[in-house]
C-alpha cells in the first residue's frame, strides 16, 4: 500500500524558533539552502504522493504564496482561522485525503533516508487489517538537536507504549506517519492533540511504529538549526568524498 494523498502540517506559531519566526512562519525558514516546507513535500513527491493538504494560519498567506508556483504535489490548502493542533488540522481536512491510509507529515521536521527511503519502508510497514497508525520513530540518543526524554517504546511487532513515567524512551515520534481515515471517528470538533487518537489506536492494539535507519534532525530552535546545517553539511561532504574519483 503506497500512499498517493498526504497531509503536510504547516500552521504552527514556531514561537521556540523566535526571533527567526518573526518575519515567516517555521515551514519557510530554509535548512542547508532549502526550506523545511519544501523538503518536506520533495519526500512526499518521491514516495509517489500526488495530492498534498497543507494547512496554513500563521503567516498563512506567505505559504500560500511561496507554493503558488508549485506544481508537484497538488497542493490544497486547509486555512485555520483558529489553531487546531495536530488532530483538529487533520479533522478539518479529512474531505480532502479521501477513504485510503494517508501520509501525515510535520512541515517543520528534516531527514535523511537510509538504505532506503524512509517513506517507501513506512508504506511497506503498514498492514491494514492491524493498523490505525503507523508512527516514524527516530533512535531518541541519535536524534540530532534533540535532548528529550524520548516519546515511545516499541516492542519487537512494531507496537507502540508510551514512555513509562521517570524514564528514557529509546525512541522518539519524528512527524512523519500513515493514518486512516476511521482512526478519526468520533474524533473531538475544535482543536485536540492526535496524541488523543494515538491513545484511542494504542488501548486497542492498532497503533504501531517503523524505526528510521538515516539521520532525524530535530529543528526546535534556533540553535538547534544551526546544529543540523553544521551535521548536514558533514554528511554531505562525507558523501561526496566517497564518490570522488
Amino acid at each position: 500500500m503506497t500512499p498517493t494523498r498526504a497531509m503536510v502540517l504547516a500552521a504552527g506559531l514556531g514561537l521556540r524558533m523566535r526571533p527567526l519566526t518573526e518575519t515567516r512562519p517555521k515551514p519557510l525558514i530554509a535548512v542547508a539552502g532549502r526550506t523545511m516546507l519544501d523538503r518536506a513535500l520533495d519526500r512526499l513527491v518521491e514516495a509517489g504522493v500526488t495530492d498534498a493538504v497543507v494547512n496554513a494560519h500563521y503567516l498563512g498567506a506567505m505559504i500560500h504564496e511561496h507554493l503558488a508556483t508549485r506544481t508537484t504535489p497538488r497542493i490544497t490548502f486547509s486555512d485555520e482561522d483558529t489553531l487546531l493542533d495536530t488532530g483538529g488540522g487533520v479533522t478539518l481536512a479529512l474531505t480532502h485525503l479521501g477513504a485510503n491510509p494517508f501520509y501525515v507529515v510535520n512541515a517543520d521536521v528534516v531527514w535523511l533516508d537510509g538504505r532506503r527511503r524512509a517513506l517507501a519502508r513506512l508504506a511497506e510497514a503498514w498492514d491494514d487489517t492491524h493498523m490505525d497508525a503507523c508512527l516514524m520513530v527516530h533512535s531518541t540518543v541519535r536524534t540530532i538537536g534533540y535532548e528529550g526524554q524520548g516519546d515511545f517504546m516499541v516492542d519487537p511487532f512494531g507496537l507502540v507504549a508510551r514512555r513509562p513515567e521517570g524514564h528514557v524512551a529509546p525512541f522518539v515520534f519524528t512527524g512523519v506517519q500513515i493514518l486512516h481515515p476511521r482512526l478519526f471517528a468520533g474524533a473531538p470538533k475544535g482543536a485536540f492533540s492526535l496524541n488523543r487518537l494515538y491513545d484511542k489506536a494504542m488501548a486497542a492494539g492498532r497503533l504501531y511504529a517503523m524505526v528510521h535507519d538515516g539521520e532525524f534532525f530535530h529543528i526546535g530552535t534556533p540553535e538547534a538549526l544551526a546544529e543540523a546545517e553544521a551535521a548536514m553539511g558533514d554528511i554531505f561532504f562525507r558523501l561526496d568524498s566517497r564518490r570522488a574519483p
